[in-house]
């Protein structure tokens, strides 16, 4: 696969350990929130800003959030995975909250994410089964 499934990113760690009917790590109770956001929202927030006149930081991200736990219980739904969820010890260095403001993105650019969780999920999670089945 052309992701490193163990590199402590959320998503290919979760979507990889559902696809495997692993258990799904969640760290701390899992309430800490983070924002995901589809990488094609990604790109066409950078793309306003390199066309701009601004010259200062702008959060090009997504303001909704949602919590490990929810996010962990999401993916599991959406793969139909038997996988069930263990808990670690939270690292010390882990954000409680990750929520981006992205007022300024929307008054100067006139951007924001249009692809929902939902939406950005199901096709990360077929890439996913795509790239599992060209390794068999």
């Amino acid at each position: 696969m052309l992701f490193r499934s163990q590199d402590g990113r959320v998503v290919p760690n979760f979507i990889d350990q559902a696809l495997k009917h692993e258990p799904l790590t969640v760290y701390g109770d899992g309430s800490q929130t983070r924002s995901f956001q589809y990488v094609s929202d990604l790109v066409e927030g950078i793309v306003k800003l390199m066309a701009s006149e601004l010259n200062e930081p702008v959060n090009i991200g997504n303001s909704g959030e949602m919590s490990i736990l929810e996010f962990a219980q999401k993916i599991i739904k959406m793969t139909k995975s038997k996988s069930e969820i263990v808990y670690r010890e939270l690292p010390v260095n882990d954000p409680k909250v990750r929520r981006p403001d992205i007022t300024k993105a929307r008054e100067e650019l006139g951007w924001e994410p249009v692809v929902s969780v939902e939406e950005g999920l199901k096709r990360t999670i077929e890439w996913f089964r795509k790239e599992a089945e060209a390794d068999l």
